[in-house]
């Protein structure tokens, strides 16, 4: 195992721990394809910030709270 591999494979079993709370035996059983489709952003998401007139929309919608 390379060191780059064993780094990124450590980093990731990090984030399947705290962020989907899985053990270790959920993470090294998964497959990359199903690691990739439950950390994959939702469909039609967006890679663009908002916009100033989206932000001032939601400011106004949100005014008080």
């Amino acid at each position: 195992m390379s060191a780059c591999f064993a780094a990124a494979a450590l980093r990731l079993s990090g984030l399947a721990s705290r962020q989907l709370g899985w053990r270790p035996d959920d993470f090294w059983s998964a497959t990359p394809a199903e690691l990739m489709a439950i950390l994959a952003p939702p469909e039609g998401h967006r890679d663009a910030p908002l916009s100033r007139h989206e932000m001032q929309q939601l400011m106004e919608r949100e005014r008080n709270g």
